[in-house]
């Protein structure tokens, strides 16, 4: 090794190629290195705990990596910028190698005379070019600088869509057309596929519903960590919870209490309604009762997203037409 206590930093908000390529570099030249998260708590920057586990996963593997997190109340970086705060603060770091420093590294944007030359003076600083990305323009608009965030950090960014609506409205072969369009994956319908554990949806146990109701949410954690900007999700705890109101006994409840608390978790950047203004298609395994009143029922699921707190966007018209406003509202959404 070059090197034996080295030092990189930053704030990591967020966590770019960029940086990636540094602590790399930086690790390789060095017995140990230090990598130190600045993180403002006044500042509304990502979550310490996120960026702290980001770092972490791209280094578990190296072994001569450590992760420091420094904390400044300042509102503003202008606020942090004053010798007294540097100083302080290098000497926390200090403390946590116990042991001086090497070496420090740091990008191009600061100079030799910067703050990490005077803070930590017995050490040889290292100024790596600048490769032109910058964790402001991506805090701008991360999905325009997608291929920029290593594949630990997107999940951060990803969007959810959700289509919702009553049955025969079209949702699921939108969801899919939706997520081939932008180049990303979806989450089916899971109740269609657990509903037929019995071989109709008729015969359904209690238990059934709880699966749906669990498997889903596991399922969209799972997906938003490979989704490309976007994920499209066909449905939700709510609409099952809408099919639970059709079902009697004790488990009903039990079941209604954990629809309501999975729906307490989530969140959507996007939720389309789709209107039934499309012909009724019975593919085997639909409610006739629904059919018969779908504007009823497509009221009452409205109702019960209005009750939980979600607002909607109301998409009516044929096929294409539902397609191009989806698309157009998904766009607008990612400013793409």
């Amino acid at each position: 090794m070059k090197y034996g206590l080295g030092l990189y930093g930053g704030s990591f908000n967020p966590l770019h190629q960029g940086h990636v390529e540094c602590i790399i570099r930086s690790a390789n030249q060095c017995e140990r290195l230090i990598v130190v998260i600045s993180h403002g708590t006044n500042r509304n920057e990502i979550d310490v705990r996120k960026r702290y586990r980001w770092i972490y996963q791209l280094t578990k593997h190296i072994g001569n990596v450590e992760i420091m997190v420094l904390e400044d109340d300042a509102e503003t970086k202008a606020d942090y910028d004053c010798e007294e705060c540097w100083f302080a603060d290098a000497q926390k770091v200090r403390e946590f190698a116990g042991a001086p420093f090497d070496v420090v590294f740091c990008g191009s944007d600061y100079g030799k005379d910067s703050f990490w030359e005077k803070c930590y003076p017995e050490a040889q600083l290292v100024i790596y070019p600048r490769n032109g990305i910058s964790s402001t323009q991506i805090r701008e608009n991360p999905y325009r600088h997608w291929d920029l965030l290593p594949d630990v950090v997107k999940p951060h960014y990803v969007k959810k869509v959700l289509l919702i609506g009553a049955e025969s409205t079209g949702k699921s072969t939108l969801t899919v057309n939706l997520a081939h369009y932008f180049n990303t994956n979806y989450l089916e319908e899971v109740g269609r596929e657990l509903s037929e554990r019995s071989g109709t949806d008729l015969m359904m146990l209690p238990e059934d519903f709880t699966d749906i109701l669990l498997t889903h949410k596991l399922r969209e954690r799972e997906a938003i960590q490979h989704s490309r900007m976007v994920l499209f999700e066909d449905t939700d705890c709510l609409i099952t919870r809408f099919f639970l109101e059709f079902l009697e006994g004790k488990d009903k409840e039990r079941n209604i209490a954990l629809a309501n608390a999975i729906a307490s978790l989530n969140d959507y950047d996007l939720i389309l309604f789709l209107e039934p203004d499309v012909k009724f298609v019975q593919d085997g395994g639909r409610s006739e009762i629904i059919a018969e009143n779908r504007d009823y029922y497509s009221t009452t699921i409205k109702n019960l997203y209005r009750k939980h707190g979600f607002a909607f966007v109301e998409v009516r018209g044929d096929y294409d037409e539902r397609f191009r406003k989806a698309a157009a509202l998904t766009r607008e959404m990612l400013n793409i």
